[in-house]
């Protein structure tokens, strides 16, 4: 739901005019911070197109989220939230992890931080699974998408690097933050939270 001009204004006001992530100045729009509506100023980050886009596809290189040296700081709960989940996002970068040690949350954004949105039902009137990658992009069986940290495979002999894409998905019906999908040959269970959709 976009939002009003009066929630817009306050977004505007509270970010300085800028980008809440990388401090950037052109191409500004609210992005909606799940699994919240995003309708409202709390609970929308005033964004770049740059920033926008990466957050939406989930390809930005590591390098981009340098910025978050600075925004991760930010006292903004919803600007707290997106931040912590893109360094999550990015368990191999020692800058990130040092980071994310230093941060601290209280109990109710960490608790958004990991929220997931509750099911919702579709055009048929079926309750839907409510799956979603790492940023909150939802999922669908057959969907493609890339891992974003290396996964040590129970029971077999290897690890699943990161960055691997995992084609034609399936998703576990029972539980929404498992999927599955064949890796180097073999059929496994991944977290909804380590991969994030490719489009």
């Amino acid at each position: 739901m976009p939002l009003s001009a009066a929630e817009r204004d306050l977004l505007i006001t509270r970010a300085g005019g800028c980008c809440e992530l990388c401090g950037a100045t052109t191409e500004l729009a609210a992005y909606a911070v799940s699994p919240r509506p995003g309708d409202s100023a709390e609970e929308t980050i005033l964004t770049c197109r740059t920033c926008r886009d990466a957050l939406t596809e989930g390809s930005a290189p590591d390098h981009r989220w340098r910025c978050l040296t600075e925004s991760a700081w930010s006292q903004v709960p919803a600007v707290q939230v997106v931040a912590w989940r893109l360094l999550e996002s990015l368990p191999e970068e020692d800058w990130a992890r040092d980071l994310l040690d230093q941060l601290y949350l209280d109990e109710d954004t960490l608790a958004w931080v990991h929220a997931k949105p509750e099911a919702e039902a579709d055009s048929s009137g079926e309750t839907g699974t409510g799956h979603k990658d790492t940023f909150g992009a939802p999922l669908s069986a057959g969907d493609t998408v890339t891992l974003i940290k290396d996964l040590k495979v129970k029971g077999a002999n290897f690890t699943a690097k990161r960055g691997t894409a995992v084609r034609n998905i399936s998703l576990v019906i029972d539980n929404p933050e498992q999927i599955e999908g064949r890796v180097n040959d073999q059929r496994i269970v991944i977290l909804t939270e380590f991969v994030k959709k490719t489009t």
